[in-house]
This record gives C-alpha cells, structure tokens and sequence, in this order.
C-alpha cells in the first residue's frame, strides 16, 4: 500500500505558531510609539486579507505585489498570500521607476499594497502599469495621497470578512514568491520561489545549527522583507511562535537599540552597516541599552569584518553570525559560527574567529562546489580558486518568463562568486567575479582589503575598487569613511595593509569621503562608485 503524499504547502506552516501560542505579541516601530497586536490576531487578519483579496478575483498564481517596509500590515501579506496560493512579489522600495516600471509589469501583479509613506515613490509609475487594477493603502497616519483611480484603504479591503479562509490544496511546486535582482547588469531577473522550496528553506533555517531559531525568541528583522523575502525570518517566525519586532522606515541606530533593549530581543539580523552603526552608539552610550537578552546576530549581504565580531562578542557576548547567499538561494546558503563542529570544541578563541571569518559551512540538502573555467572541480584546499555554483531544493533554476542560460550550468547555479573551499569545506568568498582587480596577470581580493583597512580603528566602512593602469592593467583604490575625530592616515593604512598583503597587492591610492553608496539591497555598490570616479576623470598617482 502506497501512503498518499502531503503537499509541502505553506500554509500548513504560517498559522502554527498562532495555534499555538496566539497571545505572544508582534511589535511595530512607529513615530509615535509602538503597534501592538498578537499572533492570532495577525493570522485572523491574514485569513481576512486573503477573503478581500478572493472578493477581487484573485486566483491561484495571480502576483500580489508589496511596496511596504517591515511592519505589521507587511507580515500579514506574508502569511495571506502563500497561503491563499497567490504569488507575493516583494517590491524593493529603492529601485528607480525604470526598474519598478519594468519589474510590476514583468510580474504581471494585478494589486500592489502600498504603505502611504511610500506612494511619492509609486507615483510616477502607476499611469504606466496596464497590470495593475488595485491600489491598496496602508495607512499609518502619514496621509499620502495617490492619483491612482481605483484605490482603497487596507482596512477597507479586509473590513468585515471571515477570520478563517479555506486554504486550497494545490500542487506543492506551485509558486508562493517572487524576487527581482537588483539588476547590476541588464534588466532585473526574477527569482521565483515555490512552496516546497520554501517549506524546506524555513524548516531548515531553523535548526540549531544553521540560524537555530526557536519559539523562545524575540526576533528583530532589520532586513527588508522585500530583499529575499526578508531571510525567511517572517515565514520562520511564524510558523514558531516567536515574538516578532518589525523596525518599520525607523531604522536609524539608536531606534533599532531602543527596541533591542526594551523588546527583550534576543536574535536580530542585517548587513554590516547597520551593525557597524549599533556598534559606534554603543561605544558613546555603553550602558544605555540593556542588550542582555540578545544572544545572536545574524549578519549578511557582505561579509562583516572580523574585528566587528570580535566586538560584539569581547564586550557584550553577543555571537555575530556569518551568512552567504543571494535572492536565487532563496536566500540562505551557508552560515559560520564560533564554534560549528563537536571537533571545534577545543579551538582557541583566535581560531574560533579565523572560522566565522569565513562564509560558513553549507546548509544540509545543498551542494556546492568551485570550478574552474573547463567546469572541472578545483581542489578543497583553501587556495585554490573557482567559479562558485550551487544547487539543491531550494536554489532557483531559471529566472521567471526570461531564460538565462549563460547563468545556469546543468543543473548548478552559477553565482557569479568566486571563492575558495578549504578542507572543512568551509565557504571563502574571494570577491565577485566582477569585482576581482587583475594586476600584471595576478588577481586582487577587493573583500579581503576592504575587511582589513576596516579593522583600523579610525576607519569606519571602506570598499576597494580597480582603476585602470596602462602598464599594470588594474590597480586598486580605497575608498574609506573615517570614524568621527579621526584624520586620513594613508602611511598608517599601508602600513596596516602591508602586514597581511603583499607590496603589489597594496592600494595605489585611499580616498577619504563622507559616504559610500549603497545597492539597494545594504551592499557596497562599487559599481557607482567606479562611475563617479570616471566622472570625476579620476587618475592614479602615478598617472597624474
């Protein structure tokens, strides 16, 4: 007798921890204070939704696109929509409207919600998207305004529907999320995520040794829920149970600390630039915030230097976790701790942090694997080099309606990464293929420069790019914001530099600047930077 199979479906997984424990409460920032509402609540609000979204006409794989910071309103969709069998396209609110023109009208999303803050950004867009029939609002008392002609406010939409919806069963593969690359080079591509994958990706993230959540936890997502659907976190959580703090557009350092402090947080996740700035407030403020329930924080989207960890750890026993992955990972890949293997239980704190320098240890039901450019497998030795792929049950393998097969080998994602895998088959990332610096036949790491300027205590981000050399084909450049107080020391980052990195590979030039663009998604974008400095018809020393 053949047992029948259960359909991975999410929302068999969403509405768990409001069964459970329904009271356990979920926490938005605000301008004038916090959002309190529970767990059963947010997932009656969410069968709600899905009933208003059905009165429309949604279906099955219809796209429902969010232009929403992470609050309340946002984790709601969160659980409506997959669970509903509709699609949630998170719309990335800092993309330019060519970007968003093309994305909503790629997805085809028929509704798009919208916090009322954000509208001014929607605006110029909405005359030109012939998908689009519904406006939603999220009114948050910012009072924004929409020429939009068919639009309604979200308590409206879901005003007075049932709190329990029937969700349908449908096939497992069916798709649950859609996320768009940021779009570095050529048109934004789509990176669809199915229930199976999903389901498999939040069970997964969960376990103790990859992010270890647990329903005991208080979690603050600082990363955007519409970068890679926010890490998984929202799915995760909730289908735990876990207290969830959502800073909405309030994400300066002493807000995020404040909730830290007095939401009892004890897991938080974001890139390195968001905890570069807790860390400085804290320097100033150092018993100001009560951080003693915060146990982990989950850092990624660029690799966080080693002496920021080190911080953490040294002066508020705070572990800083290490993740690698991308939006068609969906998105975790791999993660680095202290201590990873029962063989590291004797490891000197020097060589714990050696280890969580590294991109981390694989997820279980991924593979991954360094080629070299005849696709044949390059050693696991930590030095020799390749092009990173990947593959497993939850690594995309096509784009959305826009074949791609130059970033596909068989069934391997190509990441566009190259790396180096020692042997522990931990993770290194060397750079991005696009950000490596050719000189005179040899190749520069911009990561591993970068990470050791901003070990100097005067150096508070710093991002290294090439610069073209007649001679020498590629040179690099740093590009550094000094700490507050501090003055450029070009002698003394040398000088630095050159006690890990040899003559060559030092930089030709370090530029101080107030700031350095970001991408869209918290990474540096040295893309803009190597543009404005070909704007500003930037020479080498030597070539001056």
């Amino acid at each position: 007798m053949t047992m029948q199979q259960t359909p991975l479906l999410m929302s068999r997984l969403l509405g768990r921890g409001a069964k459970l424990d329904p009271g356990i409460e979920v926490v938005t920032l605000q301008a004038d204070g916090k959002h309190r509402t529970t767990l059963g609540k947010t997932w009656e609000r969410a069968n709600q939704l899905a009933h208003g979204l059905h009165a429309h006409g949604i279906e099955v794989g219809d796209r429902i696109g969010s232009f929403m910071w992470n609050n309340y309103r946002h984790l709601e969709l969160y659980q409506a929509v997959p669970s509903m069998g509709a699609v949630l396209h998170t719309l990335n609110i800092r993309l330019g409207p060519a970007d968003l023109e093309y994305i909503i009208n790629h997805a085809h999303d028929r509704v798009i919600f919208a916090d009322e803050d954000l509208l001014p950004l929607l605006e110029p867009v909405l005359d030109k998207l012939p998908c689009l029939e519904l406006l939603v609002i999220c009114r948050n008392g910012d009072g924004g305004e929409t020429s939009f002609a068919n639009s309604i406010d979200y308590e409206e939409l879901i005003d007075g529907h049932p709190t329990r919806y029937e969700w349908p069963v449908i096939d497992e593969n069916s798709p649950m999320g859609l996320c768009y690359t940021s779009g570095t080079t050529g048109k934004p591509k789509g990176a669809m995520y199915t229930n199976r994958s999903t389901y498999l990706h939040t069970i997964t993230e969960c376990m103790t040794d990859a992010i270890g959540l647990s329903a005991l936890d208080s979690v603050l997502g600082i990363v955007p829920m519409f970068h890679a659907m926010g890490w998984g976190l929202p799915f995760a959580a909730s289908m735990l149970g876990c207290k969830q703090i959502m800073p909405h557009r309030f994400m300066t350092p002493d807000a995020l600390l404040g909730a830290l402090s007095d939401e009892e947080v004890t897991i938080s996740a974001g890139v390195p630039t968001i905890w570069q700035g807790v860390k400085a407030i804290l320097e100033k403020s150092p018993d100001e915030f009560d951080l003693s329930k915060l146990t982990r924080l989950t850092c990624g989207g660029s690799a966080p230097p080693v002496s920021l960890m080190r911080w953490f750890w040294e002066n508020h026993n705070i572990e800083m976790v290490q993740g690698w992955g991308m939006t068609e990972t969906n998105p975790l890949a791999t993660l680095s701790k202290k201590v990873a293997k029962r063989s590291h239980l004797n490891l000197s704190e020097d060589e714990q942090f050696e280890n969580v320098a590294k991109a981390g240890l694989l997820m279980p039901g991924l593979e991954l694997e360094i080629f070299d450019d005849e696709w044949n497998p390059v050693p696991h030795d930590g030095e020799s080099v390749g092009e990173l792929l990947i593959r497993g049950p939850w690594i995309v393998s096509e784009y959305y309606n826009d074949p791609q097969p130059d970033k596909f080998h068989g069934d391997w994602l190509i990441t566009g990464d190259v790396a180096k895998i020692d042997a522990e088959e931990y993770l290194i990332i060397s750079d991005r293929s696009k950000d490596l610096i050719k000189t005179g036949g040899e190749w520069i790491s911009s990561v591993d420069l970068e990470n050791h300027i901003v070990a100097l205590p005067d150096i508070a981000q710093a991002a290294v790019v090439a610069q073209p050399h007649p001679k020498w084909d590629e040179r690099p450049v740093a590009i550094v914001i000094l700490a507050e107080g501090a003055t450029l020391d070009v002698d003394a980052i040398l000088a630095h530099c050159s006690t890990n990195f040899a003559k060559w590979q030092l930089p030709d030039d370090v530029i101080a600047v107030d700031d350095i663009p970001l991408t869209s998604t918290g990474k540096i974008d040295k893309k803009t930077i190597r543009a404005g400095l070909e704007e500003q018809n930037y020479k080498l020393p030597d070539l001056r």
